[in-house]
């Protein structure tokens, strides 16, 4: 059996495809009791698995009337996909949070596998041997020439 972030995460996903109108929104208290958890526990599975690199975009708004809009970014618009890849990106960059915008930009099939493979190991710390944030850093900017690459070709 799955545990409860993969069994949240999955009904999120669900009713994020049916959605007509590309967004959901969500009550955290709401979610939380639906699966006997506590609302830490929405937060922990949208901060790691709807991440913008994972191509989502959270929002949120506090006070009783409160909510979380999770949206997927679409990549019909390449300009705006652009551009909030290279904001995200950044001066500096993790290898994780890298490696999760190659995921993206692989499931909008802007990249092949082998291209993704290819790019992951460009931006590997193995392959950058510096200490941070000198390593952030460039792989920061490898990782901007690359998508701008790609952006320029597709």
């Amino acid at each position: 059996m799955r545990n409860v972030s993969d069994m949240i995460e999955k009904y999120l996903k669900d009713i994020l495809m049916k959605s007509k109108e590309g967004y959901i929104e969500i009550q955290r208290s709401e979610l939380a009791e639906q699966f006997n958890c506590v609302p830490s526990q929405i937060n922990y599975v949208i901060s790691t698995r709807f991440t913008i690199e994972k191509g989502y975009i959270v929002e949120s708004k506090r006070g009783g009337g409160g909510y979380i809009r999770i949206c997927r970014l679409e990549t019909d618009d390449g300009n705006e996909l652009y551009s909030t890849l290279m904001e995200h990106i950044g001066e500096g960059i993790s290898q994780a949070a890298a490696e999760d915008i190659i995921d993206h930009m692989l499931y909008a099939k802007l990249v092949n596998l082998r291209e993704a493979q290819i790019m992951k190991a460009a931006i590997s710390r193995q392959i950058l041997p510096f200490n941070m944030p000198v390593r952030d850093q460039i792989r920061a900017n490898l990782l901007r020439a690359m998508v701008a690459t790609i952006f320029r070709i597709s």
